[in-house]
């Protein structure tokens, strides 16, 4: 009788939970049973490991073989445990010495020749092992790099079966053909496949900056919706563009990550850990540090956006814009279901799915951007000129867009349609990219100030009543606000964004704290009504 037993990781969402895979032999009739609580395509990797180590050189004990995943109560998905059921069943036949992989978290895809296939989800997993205590882990080379990016852990990529009996068994080490570099799984269901380019799908940033980037110069004219663009960068506020097509709504979006400032550390590990899961980071980019963008198309469904499917639940287009920027093209037209779903992760910063198989968190703090036309034919203004649809069917196309969802939006933009003055630069380009993201980081680094010490990182995390209190407005810089709340123009919510923008205003200006002029663009900004505030702060600063 022999037995062994060896680690590997089970993700729940984007964390990670330690599983201990035991292989316990027994005299008896061959077989092989795998308990645990496996779905289908972990029972199938009993065909895959017999194969693997027989192809490997490797003896098959013909004995009554048992492997138990433990704990039995966590449900565990994919293909990532092969390697460790495959260890454990070697430590059991001492092939190899138990003791040798007592200690080891051992991840990753055998193949039927033995090779080791990457898998989604490692950064998560090492760092779900590191935080239980383990040191040493075994991943695939492709996923080394990803793996490395946990401190204080020593990874050891393979390439095959042969490799890690080598190693474990003091042997030499086998030459194996480099696998070629790629992505598991690139296609993420409900969502478009990744472009290259951030017009579609999901964008990560990487590295450095080029000279092909999208630059917020390119556009044409758009004073007013530029600012908001700024401000929405500088506090983290949501946006809404609206306007005739053509007008520059997809551009402004597109160039918004770039004026973002590079994610920190710890941001870093969050964002790559959620694309790792997803399975979708880029090859040769195991840390991303750019901020996200992710442009799902007006069809995806409710799941694709919130997360969710089959199964344990996988990060959705919110999670994937985690830390980043959410644009939402052709927002009406996206279904009403789909649409009310971000509500509550508008305001927590997270995902709470709930499914048979058990609840996932996810993180889902991101820079939402929605762009509609005015209506179906898209030229409709407060003129009517050259509009035919009827006002019947403007009222019903606006209202796709709800009004709790909208609340939760601090800044709505008529995006006018472009001059020709504008379009043929005579009235000068615009400022660039750099010079718009050097300001966003100096009102950032202002409110950072300004909130060191609390959990709060952004004017639009904190909470109204602080802002009440704690953190007040000049004296009688809120009579317009209180004025328009008595009117109805605002509810007690919008009240409190007024608030969040208005400090952001501030920080952009340089002020110690909103007077009356940041609180008038910032109503300005909520409520669509110009009041001529937003150009006067563009000609103060």
């Amino acid at each position: 009788m022999g037995f062994a037993r060896a680690c590997s990781v089970a993700l729940v969402g984007v964390e990670g939970v330690l599983v201990e895979v035991q292989a316990d032999l027994e005299p008896g009739v061959a077989a092989f049973t795998l308990v645990g609580l496996p779905d289908k395509t972990l029972v199938e990797s009993r065909d895959r490991v017999r194969a693997a180590v027989v192809n490997s050189g490797a003896p098959w004990p013909q004995k009554k073989l048992t492997v138990g995943l433990s704990p039995a109560s966590v449900p565990k998905s994919g293909a990532g445990f092969d390697l460790a059921v495959a260890a454990a069943v070697l430590g059991a036949a001492e092939v190899v010495e138990p003791g040798a992989i007592a200690d080891l978290v051992l991840i990753g895809e055998l193949g039927l020749d033995g090779r080791v296939r990457p898998v989604r989800g490692v950064l998560p997993a090492v760092l779900a092992a590191a935080e239980a205590g383990y040191r040493q882990v075994v991943v695939p080379q492709q996923c080394a790099a990803e793996a490395m990016l946990v401190p204080d852990v020593s990874v050891l990529g393979v390439r095959s079966l042969r490799q890690l009996i080598a190693v474990l068994t003091d042997g030499v080490v086998p030459e194996e053909e480099d696998p070629a570099a790629g992505r598991p799984d690139p296609m993420l269901a409900g969502l478009l496949v990744p472009g290259a380019g951030l017009g579609t799908g999901i964008s990560r940033g990487g590295g450095g900056d080029g000279p092909d980037l999208p630059d917020l110069a390119d556009v044409a004219g758009q004073h007013a919706a530029r600012r908001a663009l700024e401000v929405a960068a500088s506090g983290g506020h949501h946006l809404f563009l609206s306007g005739p097509p053509g007008a520059g709504k997809t551009m402004l979006a597109e160039r918004l990550p770039w004026i973002l400032p590079p994610l920190t550390r710890q941001d870093s590990l969050e964002v790559t850990a959620v694309h790792s899961v997803a399975g979708i980071l880029p090859p040769g980019e195991p840390l991303l540090v750019r901020p996200p963008y992710c442009a799902p198309h007006h069809s995806a469904t409710m799941q694709s956006l919130v997360g969710g499917g089959a199964g344990v639940p996988r990060p959705g287009a919110v999670s994937l814009a985690h830390r980043g920027v959410l644009f939402l093209d052709e927002a009406a037209e996206f279904g009403s279901k789909a649409l009310d779903a971000l509500r509550q992760p508008l305001e927590a910063g997270h995902v709470v799915i709930a499914r048979a198989a058990g609840v996932v968190r996810l993180p889902a703090r991101f820079l939402m951007v929605l762009a509609a036309n005015p209506c179906p034919c898209g030229r409709h203004t407060l003129q009517g000129s050259g509009c035919e649809c009827p006002a019947s069917v403007v009222r019903r196309y606006q209202a796709r867009l709800s009004g709790p969802l909208l609340d939760r939006v601090d800044l709505r933009v008529e995006v006018e349609p472009v001059t020709r003055s504008d379009l043929l630069g005579r009235g000068g380009r615009g400022e660039a990219s750099a010079v718009v993201a050097e300001r966003v980081r100096e009102a950032r680094d202002r409110a950072a100030a300004r909130l060191d010490g609390t959990p709060w990182r952004l004017n639009c995390e904190v909470p109204g009543q602080e802002l009440r209190t704690r953190w007040q407005a000049a004296p009688g810089a809120l009579a317009q606000a209180e004025r328009d709340m008595e009117r109805g123009l605002l509810t007690a919510r919008g009240l409190d964004r007024v608030l969040r923008v208005a400090w952001t205003v501030a920080d952009l200006r340089g002020n110690e704290r909103p007077d009356a002029l940041d609180v008038a663009v910032a109503l300005e900004l909520r409520t669509g009504i110009a009041r001529g505030a937003t150009l006067a702060m563009a000609v103060q600063s």
